[in-house]
């Protein structure tokens, strides 16, 4: 139990630095640069990754890589650049954590793996907490932000799904390292046609871009599939519930956004479907069923014990 508590841990300082990304991007980095943006976090996170790895693709990883690249980096970054560009903090980052129902459908037929009552209970609670947290916020969500919020969502689910299927014997580092460099390589080229030579960047922006890809990338991305090779998927899933709260929380004490009294209820209901859904709950709330079960057993007097035949030693009965 205590090493679930632990894979818990390590697995939910993703969705913590995910949930930052958002405050980052919309207030340091240049908004019109989507394929920019997303090619400078990917590239640079892969190219450290790879040299900690010191390991290159081999065989069918090749092609692997340039699959889970597309998913996990070029077309989700982007997606999520854009996202967090046309939305607040807190909208962007609470339309992600739906994720959890989509990454159990994916689970299922990807890995074999067939939600809890205790996940599903704990993903119905994070969309409650969600409805709560989006519907009362102090802006009006824009639609293409909402749709890009969605399909980065929907995309990454099923990128971290045969990322899961596909580890193999292939150490997490490595495999993390390869699908950050080959979406990097295939947003590279995109960028220089689309949007030109890259962009001069202030400290500031520097500065943003250094923690977006060593923290919000590298050690996130390390993090999250530690834990889809550790965890249930559903339970992973509703880890990602912390990406919002920390959207939120960051917006509230940062970007001088608002909450209304629906949106801290929301917020809580959150955090508790992130315990609700994880193996460590389950197992304590299993073992006190157990103690309450024994204690609650009828105990046997002695006059509750039939009568025994008092024989002598040795003497057996005819």
């Amino acid at each position: 139990m205590e090493g679930n508590w632990r894979a818990s841990a390590t697995t939910a300082i993703a969705p913590v630095a995910w949930g930052a990304t958002y405050f980052v991007t919309r207030h340091a980095l240049p908004a019109q640069l989507p394929l920019w943006g997303s090619a400078l976090r990917a590239l640079p996170a892969g190219l450290v990754l790879l040299l900690v790895a010191r390991r290159l693709p081999r065989g069918r990883w090749w092609w692997r890589s340039a699959v889970l690249g597309l998913l996990n980096t070029s077309v989700f970054f982007v997606l999520v650049y854009v996202a967090s560009q046309r939305l607040e903090t807190s909208t962007a980052s609470t339309v992600m954590a739906t994720s959890p129902f989509v990454l159990m459908l994916v689970a299922r037929p990807l890995l074999g793996q067939h939600p809890t009552r205790a996940a599903l209970v704990g993903a119905a609670l994070g969309v409650l907490g969600v409805v709560a947290m989006l519907t009362t916020g102090a802006a009006r969500p824009d639609p293409l932000g909402i749709a890009a919020s969605v399909s980065a969502m929907v995309m990454s689910s099923v990128g971290y799904g045969l990322a899961t299927r596909w580890r193999d014997d292939v150490d997490v580092i490595s495999s993390t390292a390869w699908q950050l460099v080959g979406g990097g390589l295939l947003l590279t080229p995109a960028a220089l046609l689309v949007e030109g030579p890259p962009p001069h960047l202030g400290p500031e922006a520097l500065l943003a871009f250094a923690y977006v890809t060593l923290v919000a990338t590298a050690v996130a991305y390390l993090a999250w599939f530690s834990g889809l090779r550790r965890l249930p998927a559903s339970a992973v899933g509703l880890l990602g519930l912390l990406n919002p709260v920390t959207g939120v929380t960051l917006g509230l004490l940062l970007g001088g956004e608002r909450l209304g009294p629906l949106q801290v209820v929301g917020t809580t209901t959150v955090l508790v479907a992130v315990l609700v859904g994880q193996p460590s709950t389950a197992a304590v709330v299993a073992r006190l069923r157990d103690q309450l079960v024994r204690g609650a057993a009828p105990v046997r007097s002695s006059a509750d014990e039939p009568a025994r035949l008092t024989e002598p030693c040795g003497v057996s009965p005819r």
